[in-house]
């Protein structure tokens, strides 16, 4: 049982939740979700499009991969043929695509996490919750999932995730809780925003090109030596950024890219909710 949970939920943020098995994790994550009711308290904030991956996906359905994703986007408000473009462009990124027409009892149990990830960023959700969903994927699609998370933030949205690997995104999440005793705790010793890797990339754009709006990871960005800009992100941010440049119209070109020195920022009070049990979801644009 939870108990005295104060969060807030900005957007454009990454929160990772810790915590030892059986603390609670998921169940604060449905909470999240929408899935579950609090008790007490009480959630408030605007309701935000929200996407949910559990812990355990339920395979054993009477759809096909691709007509499981199509379904789940008509109920999102997408017509048929954006759902199925949309379908086939993540079972792609995801390695999944030649199990489109399989049904899902008959996928193996990586792909069934493949599909599970991909319905999760169909309608592109303003409050995306990740229950250990990297588990079971292969290490191309751990990494998709990683670039597809930070796109999903530089967007705009809230990201919310547990993941047994303490390396998931290092250095990217803005905020890192913990649960102990029945509560949320700002982890002791959380790395500030922006402290872990960090990638420098240095551009050059056509002549009198601004830089592309909402870039992610909102990059440190200065004129790099003999024109162009160098832009430093956090690694988890790097291939998000990359592929933003590369087809931004017009396209930019890469000079190159490098790991940053290091950094070291002194930690920011973490954001709280006044009432237990609040989940302000993530403001209006």
């Amino acid at each position: 049982m939870l108990r005295g949970i104060d969060l807030d939920l900005p957007t454009h943020t990454l929160i990772r939740i810790e915590g030892a098995n059986g603390t609670g994790k998921s169940t604060l994550l449905r909470l999240l979700a929408g899935i579950d009711a609090p008790t007490e308290g009480r959630i408030s904030g605007r309701r935000a499009r929200t996407a949910y991956v559990p812990e355990r996906f339920p395979a054993a359905l009477p759809f096909t991969a691709s007509g499981y994703l199509v379904h789940l986007g008509r109920i999102h408000g997408l017509r048929t043929p954006e759902a199925a473009d949309r379908a086939r462009s993540w079972l792609a990124r995801f390695g999944a695509a030649g199990h489109a027409r399989t049904p899902l009892p008959e996928l193996s149990k990586g792909t069934s996490q493949k599909v599970a990830v991909a319905q999760a960023f169909l309608a592109e959700p303003e409050l995306l919750i990740l229950d250990e969903a990297w588990t079971g994927l292969d290490t191309a699609a751990r990494d998709e999932l990683d670039r597809a998370v930070a796109e999903r933030v530089a967007s705009g949205a809230t990201v919310v995730f547990v993941d047994h690997d303490p390396r998931r995104l290092a250095g990217a999440a803005d905020a890192v809780f913990r649960i102990e005793g029945n509560t949320l705790l700002a982890a002791p010793g959380a790395p500030a925003t922006g402290t872990g890797p960090r990638i420098r990339i240095e551009a050059a754009g056509p002549p009198g090109a601004k830089l592309p709006a909402g870039l992610p990871g909102a990059p440190e960005h200065t004129p790099a030596p003999g024109g162009g800009v160098r832009l430093t992100v956090a690694a988890a941010h790097s291939d998000a950024l990359l592929r933003t440049l590369l087809t931004a119209h017009p396209p930019w070109h890469i000079r190159h890219v490098a790991t940053a020195p290091a950094r070291v920022e002194s930690p920011g009070p973490h954001r709280s909710a006044t009432d237990p049990g609040d989940r302000p979801t993530p403001e209006a644009p």
